[in-house]
């Protein structure tokens, strides 16, 4: 019983190296390294496009609402809402509504991405000492200075939080992307009895080694980005 356990995510890596053959496809192959790079590309396309259109439309909004210290309702209230927001039906609405295709999904994943883009760029503007603020208005900072070299800088832990978490929802609901139409790692999840078990298993794999590679990116821009002393004073 404990080596078919552990003899599982191995035959599951041989899937991801190896082409296998499979009965539903006709003998022809499934798995191996090219078919997972390409759908790891297609999935890593895809969450880029989507955190890009949730950056243009929330970062701006929060950062704005943030620094005039209004829309606190609608800032929290999308954020609160948006964790209520049931991925699959809205990839499904989005496909009845506006049809499949990968602008579509985008979309639709970038609903996703949104509130919390939004919540922590407000929160994290909020959340910044005023004294540095009333220094920087003091020598005659105009309020977009203020809110670029003062504000901005201070509020990165809290503003990349937002990101990190639009970033993991993003590219975990792309795994459900094959049902409109685009194909993702999740093909290998979605579809198990072409590929097996051990194609859904090496699917869930990969998705979970994506997210990983991406949550560690986005937390090294972050200590990147973040000053010496707030990182001092964090650590």
């Amino acid at each position: 019983m404990i080596g078919a356990f552990l003899a599982f995510p191995v035959v599951a890596f041989e899937f991801i190296f190896t082409p296998q053959s499979s009965n539903v496809t006709g003998g022809k192959t499934v798995g191996g390294i090219d078919q997972v790079v390409e759908l790891t590309i297609n999935q890593l396309e895809l969450t880029v496009l989507a955190l890009v259109l949730s950056l243009l439309v929330a970062l701006p909004l929060g950062l704005y609402l943030g620094h005039r210290g209004t829309g606190e309702l609608v800032a929290i209230g999308v954020g609160n809402a948006g964790r209520a927001i049931p991925e699959l039906a809205l990839i499904a609405f989005m496909a009845a509504a506006i049809g499949v295709g990968v602008l579509n999904l985008t979309i639709a994943l970038a609903v996703l991405g949104v509130p919390p883009i939004l919540a922590n760029a407000f929160v994290g503007i909020r959340q910044v000492d005023p004294a540095p603020v009333d220094a920087a208005r003091g020598i005659g900072m105009t309020e977009f200075e203020v809110l670029r070299k003062v504000e901005i800088p201070l509020a990165i832990p809290t503003l990349f939080a937002g990101i990190r978490g639009a970033t993991i929802a993003i590219v975990a609901t792309a795994t459900i992307a094959p049902i409109a139409g685009v194909l993702t790692l999740g093909d290998f999840i979605i579809n198990g009895n072409v590929y097996g078990n051990n194609g859904v298993l090496a699917g869930a794999i990969v998705v979970a080694l994506l997210a990983l590679a991406l949550e560690f990116l986005l937390a090294g821009l972050q200590r990147l980005l973040t000053a010496r002393g707030l990182r001092l004073s964090t650590a």
